[in-house]
């Protein structure tokens, strides 16, 4: 069995969208041959912790933790922590990118890169998988690449530079971090992304790239997660539109929330024949946000929950919903909730801007799709959901599309990417 070092900063026992990426490849890698060891953080302070995803981990399989100085690990004492309002989030997110460079996990990047000399030096590995944010993992970690001549691949989960988190106070700081990409991409063997609006940012930005050396390996969902997960039943017979996921940065309920204020005004009975459920994290304002707009009886808060219990409410729903903000190249972000939905086989409700998760919904054909701000089309659409749903007239959904996103299809997709980097070297 060929051995692959995975490198991922985000890994369970942390818990949010993050981490389901990385966690299915390690879980399924070895069906097609490799074997992973991982290499992630330790004891840290996060937003969310599901320990119920180390049992997908495999008891052979060797995970190594190790800790930086990075806010995460300072903060472990505290553990499980609330996710800080709005504002205050945005002016902490702003002092970090500008004071830490390239982010705020250098520290323990630094960390990693001894951890993954310590492992190349003592053990055979055929390649080293290097999965990002944070991005300092790459710059780090690639610096190995000239003593150990073994294929490095980078696994962009987001854009780096450009992103659409990023903020740049000065015109320096754009510059270190696109050079800094730059230097440090081109050294990479195979870069792989989740969908093609990464892939030809990158290509265009670094022209050395080329199509071969960018790989498109999309975010999926696993079939064992819905076999093993129950349904959750509704309590009614009203149509019931569930969301997964936390809103944070690019995404809010404000405008669903509108819109259903509107559709009361408008369409009373539809509106009292309609239920939604927020599976996540919700900050305070959004919570009073729904008490100002009296939805508290058709909106129901259900707070962060384990993986197998969101697989259970995303079942149980008639239509799962998303939305994505507009903002700097927002096109190339799709969320890894998508293609849980997708799993799901349920019509998708979309208000999200043109771009990747644009194209996914299009070709699953089973969704609803309107811009993110326009209160007048949300309600509409809402209406005609409804209609379909009293009509039991939902779009059909493309079923060879949802088998393309299993994550063992994806994750042997990968192990042949693996492969081929394996003869060229040979």
């Amino acid at each position: 069995m060929y051995k692959v070092l995975v490198v991922a900063y985000y890994f369970p026992p942390i818990g949010l969208s993050g981490v389901q990426r990385t966690l299915k490849f390690v879980k399924y890698l070895p069906e097609f041959g490799w074997q992973p060891t991982v290499i992630t953080s330790g004891n840290i302070a996060y937003f969310a912790h599901d320990n119920s995803l180390i049992k997908e981990i495999k008891p052979n399989i060797k995970i190594i933790r190790i800790e930086g100085n990075e806010p995460n690990s300072k903060l472990k004492k505290f553990g499980t922590i609330q996710y800080p309002r709005e504002k205050i989030r945005k002016l902490l997110n702003r002092i970090s990118q500008t004071f830490y460079l390239p982010d705020n996990k250098k520290s323990w990047s630094i960390k990693a890169k001894e951890a993954v000399e310590q492992e190349l030096n003592s053990e055979r590995y055929d390649i080293v998988f290097i999965t990002a944010p944070p991005f300092s993992a790459f710059s780090e970690i690639i610096k190995l690449k000239a003593k150990f001549e073994i294929p490095f691949v980078f696994d962009y989960r987001d854009l780096w530079f450009e992103s659409y988190f990023s903020f740049y106070p000065t015109p320096m700081h754009k510059k270190y971090i696109n050079e800094l990409e730059y230097a440090t991409v081109r050294n990479a063997d195979l870069v792989t992304v989740t969908n093609r609006n990464i892939k030809e940012k990158l290509i265009k930005n670094y022209p050395y790239l080329n199509h071969s050396r960018v790989e498109i390996i999309s975010h999926g969902y696993d079939q064992e997660d819905f076999d093993s997960a129950s349904v959750s039943k509704k309590n009614t017979n009203k149509l019931l539109f569930v969301h997964s996921g936390n809103f944070i940065e690019y995404t809010t309920p404000k405008y669903l929330l509108k819109s259903l204020v509107e559709l009361k005004q408008m369409y009373p009975d539809v509106f009292g024949d309609i239920e939604v459920h927020l599976v996540g994290i919700l900050d305070k304002s959004n919570k009073k946000r729904i008490k100002k707009y009296g939805l508290e009886e058709v909106v129901k808060v259900f707070g962060y929950l384990e993986h197998s219990e969101v697989i259970s409410k995303i079942k149980g729903a008639d239509v799962l919903w998303f939305m994505i903000s507009e903002r700097k190249n927002i096109d190339a972000i799709l969320p890894g909730k998508v293609f849980e939905y997708v799993g799901a086989r349920k019509p998708i409700f979309a208000n999200i801007p043109k771009g990747a998760a644009e194209n996914v919904l299009e070709e699953y054909k089973g969704s609803y799709i309107t811009s993110p701000y326009n209160i007048k089309e949300i309600v509409n659409k809402i209406v005609e959901i409804y209609s379909d749903y009293k009509k039991n007239n939902f779009p059909k959904i493309d079923l060879n599309y949802v088998e393309m996103h299993d994550r063992k299809v994806l994750t042997e997709l990968l192990a042949k990417k693996f492969q081929f980097l394996m003869r060229v070297e040979e």
